[in-house]
């Protein structure tokens, strides 16, 4: 027969009771530790941690500078013209437009022959009618002329008025006739303005600056 071992005696159902409380006041004893260290680290935080952020506050706004103008204003040496920069008509340059005009349009009367829609005598044309405009719209205008001395503007207003009638006319012209009596007309007023400045000129320079001058030019053409 077997002999079974002796089972040891069941525990003491009060001695049980008195480990279970003996451990609940060991873990309460504990938790009331860490709470204390924890208190500790706490305040060892907030003395010696970095201090808590601020909100910054908005610095006021300066008051807007105005844009800066995108002209500048003029200086002394770059302001507008005045009337005395304005310069006079220039009789002189007229009548080189002019005699510019008289040979182009006898250039074109010698290619004749070839008729009037020849690419010669279209050129000429063209080239007279250049020769004028450049003069009323340089030379001649209405600017220049407030400022040109009382003997002067009367030929410069003649000049201008010729110019748009030869104009004119070289606009509408239709046969190789009507070039040629454009061409002769154009040359005789060139020769009549350059010699009706020339003596307007000198009888306005005094009798000694105008023999002078009438001397150096003999001397030259001699």
């Amino acid at each position: 027969m077997v002999r079974l071992p002796k089972l040891p005696a069941p525990p003491n159902p009060e001695g049980i009771l008195s480990v279970i409380d003996k451990a609940g006041d060991a873990i309460e004893t504990g938790l009331n530790i860490i709470d204390k260290v924890a208190d500790k680290f706490d305040q060892a935080a907030q003395r010696f941690g970095p201090p808590e952020p601020t909100i910054p506050t908005r610095a006021p706004e300066s008051p807007k500078e105005s844009p800066l103008p995108t002209t500048l204003p003029p200086t002394s040496e770059e302001s507008p013209r005045d009337e005395q920069d304005i310069a006079t008509a220039c009789v002189p340059c007229a009548i080189g437009h002019f005699a510019g005009s008289a040979k182009l349009l006898n250039e074109a009367i010698r290619f004749r022959d070839d008729g009037i829609t020849s690419n010669q005598v279209l050129d000429d044309i063209a080239g007279a009618i250049g020769e004028l405009n450049a003069m009323e719209r340089v030379d001649l205008t209405p600017e220049r002329l407030q400022k040109t001395p009382g003997w002067e503007r009367a030929i410069a207003d003649e000049a201008l008025r010729e110019s748009r009638k030869l104009r004119h006319r070289l606009e509408g012209i239709s046969s190789m006739e009507e070039i040629e009596k454009v061409a002769a007309d154009t040359e005789s007023y060139f020769k009549k303005l350059n010699r009706q400045w020339y003596k307007g000129r000198f009888s306005n320079l005094g009798a000694e600056k105008a023999e002078t001058i009438a001397v150096r030019v003999g001397e030259r053409d001699g």
